[in-house]
């Protein structure tokens, strides 16, 4: 699962760049990660999807115009323009990211939502817990924790592509706190 990237550090999944070292104006950086929803289906292979679905809808509803049938034709059209809807959606919601970044004085987690609006949050690397809180019945959820209040990141990833975010971070708190350089 993990795949090395070129000298700057490890790739978590297909969605997280995670650099092993870099430096900051105020001291090293001992975690940077940008975590994106991971999307299978390329643009290509969405306007040869949507052609094809195209093509099907407009021969089985020429088939239904031909029988008498000349209502049917639309709803095929919406069927269409349905899942091009929905596809769209999905596309959208796709775009949100997360950066988190642990240096020396904080770690910060700012989340991109796709219509612009950034909302970020700081917490004291000393005081924050990283856990894997599994709801009942549910899958577990990456979550920071400090002074009594839950943020629960990474929720778009898978569970196993969530462990390993967390246990990159943990390991980076960790060397943080014994203030060995980052590797």
């Amino acid at each position: 699962m993990n795949e090395k990237t070129s000298g700057i550090g490890e790739r978590i999944g297909h969605h997280a760049a995670v650099p092993s070292y870099a430096k900051s104006l105020d001291g090293p950086v001992w975690f940077n990660a940008v975590l994106t929803p991971h999307r299978s289906l390329s643009p290509v292979g969405f306007t040869i999807l949507m052609s094809v679905l195209a093509m099907i809808s407009f021969t089985a509803g020429m088939f239904f115009v031909m029988h008498g049938a000349w209502p049917v034709f639309g709803f095929f059209g919406l069927d269409v323009g349905l899942v091009y809807f929905a596809f769209k959606l999905n596309y959208r919601s796709g775009r949100i990211a997360e950066k988190i970044l642990l240096d020396q004085d904080s770690l910060t987690v700012a989340r991109h939502y796709p219509g612009g609006q950034v909302k970020s949050w700081k917490f004291e690397p000393y005081w924050v817990q990283v856990l894997m809180l599994a709801p009942r019945g549910r899958d577990p959820v990456l979550t920071l924790r400090s002074h009594g209040k839950d943020l629960v990141i990474a929720a778009f990833l898978t569970v196993p592509e969530r462990q390993e975010v967390a246990d990159a971070l943990l390991e980076a708190l960790r060397r943080r706190a014994m203030d060995v350089e980052p590797s």
